[in-house]
């Protein structure tokens, strides 16, 4: 009995060796979540994880591919269901709700000191949430102006650079003096009005969202937060100079008009060149304007992309260590010229091929400077504030439905009733 009771002890221990994790288990395994969707990218994000695997023996990465239409809601999920990645990509404007939740880990104490010091203190603040840090910004685009070059040069207008873009007041000006006779100085793409409304406003001094001393979150829609949304609604009401068929279109859905002739420019994120240079008609002249400018100069918000570590992951060390890898400056400048992006990086943003004249590259890197975090970065209850009250309040302003006193009304009624329960 004694002897088959040491035999039956034996066994179990053997059991317990054989699933606890040691070396002879295999390499750790990490989940890596890329939200890449243009084939250059996907290509570049998939040759670095082969390259990560090829050397290190230990540590293998599996590459997950996940989609920005619905990355908030199956991040939830995956969270509350113990299946979280272990290196998330996302976007700052996305986090906070998942940090405050306790479902990001707070990487403050575990970053490499380069990756420290290279990215900028105005880039860490877009995911820093109380006393934590709970991501990496990687890439970032600012809004710019991508115009029919042919046309600017007839119409004789001024063009504007980096250091002396249009004003509010001038840009309406101009978008009047090039449209007429079926054709629009500019297509408006404002499926999505939120984040461009709110980005944009931030170089007339919008700010919409306040914080108290207590740290509570009220939104106030002010004089400077009605700037540029007053300047687009008379442009589609008053002027007839911005087209009023693309209010609900994505920027892609613009590109056909612009081609055509139908519109001399087009607000679009800095990433839109790369669908620009490929599909645009042999012989069509195009070039990247910066964006107006308010009384702030030409600074505007951002929610630059992001690369996270779960707080459930149980090989934080090594996801930091992947994400380290991934973001060597060498790395970064392959991924921002894979999504058409720029990169946080000052040694990646100082690349030469980041600076060409070509595709406006060089105009992009020149407004990296003047981009700041995005107003709704740190909101808890953003993503249903946007989808729920500000969406469509924005579309029917935009559209002549509602005017500025109503649009006002119901992003501060509405919407500090819905920042108010994630407050409590």
């Amino acid at each position: 009995m004694r002897t088959r009771t040491l035999v039956l002890a034996v066994l179990l221990l053997l059991a317990g060796c054989s699933s606890g994790g040691g070396a002879d288990d295999g390499p750790v395994v990490l989940r890596f979540q890329s939200l890449a969707w243009q084939a250059e990218s996907v290509r570049v994000n998939k040759e670095l994880v082969q390259q990560w695997n090829a050397t290190h023996a230990d540590v293998k990465v599996e590459y997950v591919q996940g989609s920005w239409d619905s990355v908030h809601d199956q991040l939830l999920t995956s969270f509350e269901g113990g299946e979280a990645p272990d290196v998330i990509h996302d976007a700052s404007d996305d986090l906070a709700d998942f940090a405050y939740g306790g479902y990001l880990a707070d990487l403050k104490d575990v970053l490499p000191a380069r990756l420290k010091a290279d990215i900028p203190r105005r880039s860490w603040e877009t995911t820093t949430f109380g006393d934590g840090v709970y991501g990496v910004p990687f890439l970032q685009e600012p809004r710019v102006l991508v115009a029919n070059a042919t046309w600017l040069r007839r119409s004789g207008v001024r063009i504007p650079t980096p250091g002396h873009p249009w004003s509010w007041t001038e840009f309406r000006q101009i978008t009047r003096r090039l449209g007429g006779a079926g054709r629009y100085g500019v297509a408006w793409p404002l499926k999505e009005p939120v984040s461009a409304t709110l980005n944009l406003s931030l170089s007339a001094g919008g700010q919409l969202f306040h914080r108290d001393a207590d740290g509570r979150v009220t939104v106030r829609f002010e004089a400077a937060d009605a700037v540029v949304p007053r300047t687009v609604r008379d442009q589609l009401g008053v002027d007839r100079s911005a087209s009023p068929t693309t209010l609900g279109s994505g920027g892609s859905d613009t590109l056909p008009g612009f081609f055509g002739g139908r519109y001399a420019m087009v607000p679009l994120g800095f990433s839109y060149r790369q669908q620009i240079a490929q599909q645009a008609p042999k012989g069509f002249a195009w070039q990247v304007l910066p964006a107006p400018a308010g009384a702030d100069g030409p600074v505007q918000g951002v929610s630059p992309q992001t690369l996270s570590v779960a707080e459930d992951s149980r090989h934080r060390k090594e996801a930091v260590a992947f994400v380290d890898f991934l973001l060597r400056p060498e790395n970064t400048v392959r991924l921002a010229l894979g999504d058409w992006m720029l990169p946080t990086g000052t040694q990646a943003l100082a690349d030469p091929a980041l600076h060409t004249a070509k595709d406006g590259w060089a105009t992009g890197a020149a407004l990296a400077g003047y981009l700041r975090p995005a107003p709704a970065r740190s909101v808890r209850g953003y993503p249903e504030w946007k989808d729920k009250v500000a969406t469509p309040a924005f579309q029917e302003y935009y559209s002549g439905a509602i005017g500025l006193g109503e649009l006002r009304e119901r992003l501060e009624k509405d919407g500090n009733l819905v920042l108010a329960r994630y407050q409590r």
